[in-house]
């Protein structure tokens, strides 16, 4: 039998096995925030892949945004030694989900199968891309146990928030050494036949507007921060949403709307804080000091990160230049760069004649609207031979009733198993 036969084969042979994994990890409600039950979706992959000859570490990231004793940030690294020297493949994906919200007409952490999806909270973002990592990785060891090089999975925390606690913090650590590993592929949910080369970068910023309380009868002898505000709103209607919407990328980026830049107003707050709930009283009639807004600008490769910032902040320029009394502050909050991995690297390439293998068509390479770990394994990590693909549709993610695709998951597998074989055993068992 020809080796992608016997890969095929040995994947559809643990379809059970895949589901029943996909399930378990769903029934683990690792909420983020706080961080719910890291370390135990942790022990539960850990136990699997000791099991299947993996040296295992549990990793805690000590002093990482959000790490505490209540509720520690755990991430596990798995390794399988080949017979000889070679490359290390690494897959990786996040362990930590969103919360549920409402709308939901299943339990989101029952894992309930039905008409062929697996539903549940992280369902297809991204424990069923988890559980057909694991299940590649089995299916190619047993095929193929005279491998060459290395094999790792793991299992990390807080994509979800930034990925600081997870990946960032084995990046830091070393465990994404380009010396170390050689092919890291991400099973974010991006359909079966796409492979997902990079980012769009991102600038996160709080605004402020500062004014003068007065009392509320008398505003003429205050500064109202709110007005200020409203007049950048209208700056950014007038001027800067117009320029965004017309810087256009040659990145794949999906869906096409986000081939452009973009900023979105995340947050605003002014004047008095809102009341606990219950609270039945009248507002105080003050005049508002102080007016915030969050922004999140995604930008593209071919801006400058300096130029993006520099919008902005010439924006503040033009509104203080027309308003007396206005003053402002600018606080920088996160920042992301861009990141695309060539089409020509080998993790790339060899992912995409696997998928033409699995699914008698071609790859298609996009780029994603907003930021995942990739950022970190670029950036921190210094390996750019990094993709995200994985089984799921990107748009089920977050939403009530999220569910993953069994024939998804399983031809994702199959062709991470064949990547495997091409990248760490090529040449073995065809014929």
């Amino acid at each position: 039998m020809e080796w992608d036969d016997r890969l095929t084969a040995a994947v559809a042979a643990r379809e059970g096995e895949l589901v029943a994994l996909t399930q378990d990890l769903i029934r683990i409600p690792t909420l983020n925030p706080p961080g719910r039950n890291y370390r135990e979706i942790c022990e539960l992959l850990a136990a699997r892949l000791e099991a299947r000859g993996f040296t295992v570490e549990l990793v805690r990231a000590h002093g990482a945004p959000a790490d505490s004793d209540r509720y520690p940030r755990w991430n596990m690294v798995a390794r399988r030694e080949g017979a000889r020297p070679g490359d290390c493949v690494h897959f990786n994906g996040h362990h930590d989900v969103v919360e549920t919200g409402h709308g939901w007409t299943v339990d989101p952490f029952g894992g309930e199968l039905r008409d062929g999806r697996v539903y549940g909270r992280g369902a297809c973002d991204m424990k069923g891309g988890i559980a057909a990592s694991v299940i590649a990785a089995e299916a190619f060891l047993d095929t193929c146990p005279d491998f060459a090089g290395a094999l790792e999975i793991s299992a990390t925390a807080d994509e979800e928030s930034g990925g600081y606690g997870g990946v960032a913090y084995l990046a830091e650590q070393g465990y994404f050494d380009p010396a170390r590993v050689q092919h890291v592929i991400i099973p974010e949910p991006l359909n079966k036949d796409r492979i997902c080369l990079g980012h769009r970068g991102v600038w996160w910023a709080e605004i402020e507007t500062k004014g003068r309380i007065a009392h509320g009868s008398m505003p003429f002898l205050g500064e109202c921060a709110v007005r200020h505000m409203g007049a950048v709103l209208a700056e950014m209607e007038a001027t800067l949403f117009p320029l965004l919407a017309s810087k256009h990328t040659e990145m794949p980026v999906v869906p096409e709307g986000a081939r452009q830049s973009t900023l979105n107003i995340n947050a605003i707050h002014g004047g008095e804080p809102e009341q606990e709930e219950g609270y039945t009283g009248l507002p105080a009639p003050c005049v508002p000091d102080r007016c915030r807004i969050t922004i999140d600008r995604r930008y593209l490769i071919e801006e400058d990160p300096a130029e993006v910032k520099a919008e902005v902040s010439a924006l503040m320029e033009r509104v203080k230049a027309q308003r007396p009394g206005f003053s402002y502050e600018i606080r920088e909050l996160f920042e992301v760069r861009p990141t695309m991995t060539d089409r020509e690297a080998p993790v790339v390439t060899t992912v995409a004649a696997a998928i033409e293998r699995v699914l008698a068509r071609k790859a298609d390479f996009v780029v994603s609207p907003g930021t995942y770990d990739q950022k970190h394994i670029d950036r921190i990590g210094r390996l750019k031979n990094c993709i995200a693909y994985g089984p799921g549709i990107l748009d089920l993610a977050h939403q009530p009733d999220e569910w993953v695709g069994v024939q998804d998951m399983r031809d994702s597998a199959t062709v991470m198993a064949l990547t495997l074989a091409d990248l760490l055993a090529p040449g073995q068992g065809r014929g």
